[in-house]
């Protein structure tokens, strides 16, 4: 077997540890290689990433260019920390990724503190005051301010970065995550629940594109970008993408079957709502089914407020299973990004031969 699934840099362990690095968790380089070593299911008892999520936070540096400034000018701040399970900086700034830099225009002289929350409820500060000559100080301990859905074309921007529903990056929780899952197959359908072996990698091992629902369920966020006629939405994993017009009324017929389907959307009141057909046989399903091409998937996004994002998705496939069923999430916002990242795979080779007794 000569596929990702047997590489040390992609399998699904090393992959929760990388995709904490910029991303809100930055872990040292020799963390990194533990993660890769141990991430082959005969090397560790415990997953490495489980072991690196215990490791104590550290602030390295929390600066601000220059500290004393006139009325009008700009300060930068910067920061970067290790180990950190949330990070934020008050006030104003509210939740910000492990490492970064921000350019500020305070109107008065400000106390900025950085908050860094760990494992075994560690919590870590750093204060950096910014002067402003001729002010007073002003209250450091205000919260960021409130910020509301904005509109586009009539309906509400979803418009955001979202945390994915199988990791809470950023310290969010994404409500739902731990729901059972509903589906029944029919009978004669046994083969198409998935069965794992003992040295089975993981299904988000070979860096293949995940299907919908299953884009959701890798630990790895994803973002919405809305405009008048469309919605696209980005997957960070394995860099996926979807474009969803809202002003098609119906699918095309006779389509190809493809990884993610064929989309279309529409609005029924603040609900965007997302038809897709025409998929493959190659994805999985939440909760470890495959599906044949028949596969029919229903979601439907409704921003709570500007925080939160109620989302829902109605899976059918009438070969496989006795009726349709649903998955319920409600994702938050990443307030600490404005964007996924890059997702490259890369040594598409076999490292077993490394792991035998």
């Amino acid at each position: 077997m000569n596929s990702f699934a047997r590489t040390t840099v992609t399998t699904p362990l090393y992959s929760a540890a990388r995709s904490s690095v910029g991303r809100g968790h930055a872990l040292p380089r020799a963390v990194l290689a533990v993660a890769a070593l141990f991430s082959y299911p005969a090397a560790a008892q415990v997953p490495a990433y489980q072991q690196a999520a215990r490791l104590p936070p550290r602030i390295m540096n929390f600066t601000a260019q220059p500290e004393s400034i006139q009325p009008g000018q700009s300060v930068t701040l910067a920061w970067r920390v290790e180990n950190p399970n949330a990070v934020s900086i008050d006030p104003d700034l509210g939740a910000v990724t492990a490492r970064g830099s921000k350019v500020i225009t305070p109107a008065a002289t400000t106390t900025y503190t950085l908050t860094v929350t760990g494992p075994a409820n560690a919590v870590l500060r750093k204060t950096v005051t910014v002067t402003v000559a001729g002010t007073a100080p002003v209250n450091s301990g205000a919260p960021p301010a409130k910020k509301e859905i904005q509109h586009i074309g009539g309906h509400p921007d979803l418009s955001g970065v979202y945390n994915s529903s199988s990791f809470n990056f950023g310290g969010t929780q994404v409500r739902g995550q731990n729901d059972p899952i509903t589906a029944t197959l029919k009978p004669g359908a046994e083969r198409f629940k998935v069965v794992r072996g003992p040295t089975d990698t993981g299904l988000y091992a070979d860096c293949m594109p995940t299907g919908v629902p299953g884009a959701y369920f890798v630990p790895y966020q994803w973002q919405i970008v809305q405009g008048i006629d469309r919605v696209v939405i980005l997957y960070e994993y394995p860099h996926l993408f979807r474009t969803i017009p809202t002003n098609v009324p119906a699918h095309q017929v006779d389509l190809d079957p493809t990884w993610m389907g064929d989309s279309i959307g529409r609005w029924e009141g603040d609900t965007l709502v997302v038809d897709t057909v025409a998929f493959n046989d190659k994805t999985e399903l939440p909760g470890g089914f495959k599906h044949t091409e028949a596969l029919h998937v229903v979601e439907r996004f409704h921003r709570i407020d500007y925080d939160n994002l109620d989302w829902e998705a109605t899976i059918e496939d009438p070969t496989v299973f006795t009726k349709p069923w649903t998955l319920h999430r409600v994702y938050p916002v990443r307030r600490d990004l404005d964007k996924v990242g890059e997702f490259i795979c890369e040594n598409n080779h076999d490292y077993s031969q490394f792991f035998k007794k």
